[in-house]
């Protein structure tokens, strides 16, 4: 659990130091900010599913202008994580969870493959995100492990 736990917590801080490059670039890029609404509507489509609710009600690929609505999902879903995650038990990770995905197909997908996709991916998209920052000229945002872990401590 402590290295779920370490990683979750890379993942709360990646997600603003991603969300703090896109306002100092003051980026009018609609791709880019769909891009943003996909990561944190994403991880809120995952916890809802740990959960046991239906996901359903989520659409992931929407347009967004305002980053200031992304940035209190973001800060939503860290909280849910963290009360999810504190109640936890280690043996629960290779539980199953019975969940259909968006287009109502069923799939049965351990916790801990959840959690590890849920990272993942947002660690994907935060890439993506950078590389256009850099095109656009724009100094990408940090979002290494290796650089949470330095700042942070062991």
């Amino acid at each position: 659990m402590k290295t779920i736990k370490r990683m979750m917590d890379h993942l709360y801080w990646a997600d603003g130091r991603i969300l703090d490059a896109l306002e100092e670039s003051e980026t009018k890029n609609k791709d880019l900010l769909k891009l943003v609404r996909h990561v944190a509507v994403a991880e809120r489509v995952w916890l809802s599913r740990l959960q046991g609710k239906g996901s359903a009600r989520y659409s992931l690929w929407e347009e967004a202008e305002d980053l200031t609505a992304i940035r209190t999902m973001f800060e939503e879903n860290a909280e849910q994580y963290r009360v999810y995650i504190e109640e936890l038990e280690e043996s629960e990770l290779d539980e199953m969870v019975d969940y259909a995905n968006q287009s109502g197909i069923p799939f049965r997908t351990s916790v801990r493959d959840i959690l590890s996709h849920v990272l993942l991916h947002g660690q994907y998209h935060r890439g993506q995100i950078n590389r256009a920052l850099r095109i656009e000229s724009v100094e990408p945002a940090q979002v290494d492990y290796i650089t949470f872990a330095r700042l942070n401590g062991a």
